[in-house]
């Protein structure tokens, strides 16, 4: 499979845009027309925009595009751009009225505490994501929204290792592909295929990796200790409808689970949004199992493929 990440859906393009000396970025994924959308938020700090559109029982079903950001809750600026870049093109949801609306659903990590000062990512960000949009395999590690990225920074960037942007897909013998594409930037440990921690919490020597657990366990009387999320999408090329990409996104957090531990805590504003473009059959319970796989297996590249960045050491240096 020449491109085993996300962009090997046909129709999906993805984009970034890096800023090495703010570290930190966004990333947008720009979906086919008639791509229908879903998501599921299980942290408990999540920084999101239109997640409540996408609620099953809402009306609107097909998404335009998605922002994926750093720099917190100033990072939603971006979907603006990514609306104001549809707008200009005619693409989105188009009202009764036959107003165009571009929905573009946004999630953010938290990166203030890495890089230049104040360098967030805003609307004209957002516009530039979707002018470097491509269908190429996506580039990861520190590009785009993974940019800041860092994992188990509860003790601080210097014993934190670096996160960033991973991707993944595979493609089943009835042509279905299932991928995923996840900004990697927890409180807890990603842990790899064999069980142990992969990339994390360094011991205070620098040498090997401690437990996060253990460590949040032992400052639990510190109130905000950690400010961290993975955000990310799953998205096929079977058709499913709003119930059943909602039911996807609920499986495919079992990934982040296998992947990070601890996952999912108050610290942490986990989502997953889910797309489905609609091309072939699809069995929900196939598409969110294979869904889960993708994204553990993309949250694993994302640390492998990591850089050091602003003094935060990636696991390929040490």
């Amino acid at each position: 499979m020449r491109n085993d990440t996300l962009t090997s859906i046909t129709g999906i393009r993805v984009g970034h845009v890096t800023d090495v000396e703010g570290a930190t970025g966004c990333t947008v994924v720009l979906c086919p027309p008639g791509t229908v959308g879903a998501v599921d938020v299980r942290g408990g700090a999540p920084g999101t925009r239109e997640t409540d559109l996408l609620q099953a029982h809402n009306l609107v079903e097909e998404v335009t595009a998605l922002a994926l950001s750093g720099g917190s809750a100033f990072g939603l600026a971006t979907a603006d751009g990514v609306m104001r870049w549809h707008v200009e093109r005619g693409l989105g949801y188009r009202s009764r009225s036959g107003a165009i609306v571009p929905i573009v659903p946004a999630a953010i990590l938290f990166d203030l505490n890495i890089g230049a000062p104040g360098r967030l990512p805003d609307a004209d960000a957002g516009y530039q994501a979707c002018e470097a949009a491509s269908n190429e395999p996506v580039a990861m590690g520190c590009v785009g929204a993974g940019t800041g990225a860092r994992v188990a920074a509860i003790r601080g960037n210097q014993r934190a290792s670096k996160g960033g942007i991973g991707s993944a897909a595979v493609v089943l013998p009835n042509r279905l592909i299932v991928a995923a594409l996840m900004a990697v930037n927890p409180v807890g440990n990603v842990i790899g295929e064999n069980g142990e921690i992969l990339a994390g919490l360094r011991h205070a020597s620098g040498k090997g990796f401690v437990s996060t657990l253990d460590a949040m366990a032992s400052m639990a009387a510190e109130a905000g200790s950690a400010e961290n999320t993975v955000i990310g999408v799953v998205a096929t090329n079977g058709k499913l409808s709003k119930t059943q990409a909602q039911k996807v996104a609920q499986m495919a957090h079992d990934g982040i689970a296998r992947a990070v531990n601890p996952a999912h805590t108050m610290f942490d504003g986990d989502t997953i949004f889910a797309l489905a473009t609609g091309d072939i059959p699809a069995d929900t319970s196939i598409v969110g199992a294979c869904a889960a796989e993708m994204v553990a297996k993309a949250i694993r590249r994302a640390v492998r493929r990591a850089t050091t960045l602003a003094g935060v050491r990636a696991i390929a240096d040490d």
